[in-house]
């Protein structure tokens, strides 16, 4: 008869698991509203660039969903549940600049880049934090740091004279 291995679970130290989700959870609040938001600049971008711009709003989102994904299941995985219902985004993530409707490729991108900042103060508050406390999620929203300050870039890119 074949036996099996199995890896018994270890369940996180509580506090770490609070203290982790405290700084984890608003980035990924915030992550979320970046995605929607960023989705409906890329929907409602106009002016002369708009196909760059609208293609790179895409890849913003998509980025913005992966990290968001990311550190939710590091909380998911330190034994705590993660709210990021949209209800729970609107309520509780910085408010946006990106408009409703139509408006020109420059004012998309200046928006998007104001959400990507409010995301990236979060990100550093938990770099900051995390250093006593978990350092293998502090490595991963180093992670996202450098992703979203990428995306920062290439949107920046286009302000730029």
């Amino acid at each position: 008869m074949p036996t099996h291995n199995t890896i018994a679970m270890t369940a996180a130290d509580p506090e770490v698991a609070a203290g982790t989700a405290q700084f984890l959870t608003p980035i990924v609040l915030g992550l979320q509203a970046l995605a929607v938001n960023g989705k409906q600049a890329h929907w409602n971008v106009r002016g002369a660039n708009f196909l760059p711009v609208h293609e790179l709003l895409d890849t913003v989102v998509a980025n913005a969903q992966g990290f968001a994904d990311e550190a939710a299941e590091r909380i998911v995985a330190l034994g705590l549940p993660i709210d990021a219902r949209l209800s729970t985004v609107a309520g509780k993530a910085a408010p946006s600049t990106v408009p409703a409707g139509f408006a020109q490729w420059q004012d998309e991108i200046a928006a998007v880049v104001g959400d990507l900042d409010a995301v990236l103060r979060h990100v550093q508050a938990a770099i900051d934090g995390l250093d006593e406390i978990d350092l293998t999620s502090q490595d991963i929203v180093i992670g996202i740091k450098a992703g979203l300050e990428k995306d920062r870039w290439f949107l920046s890119a286009h302000l730029a004279s």
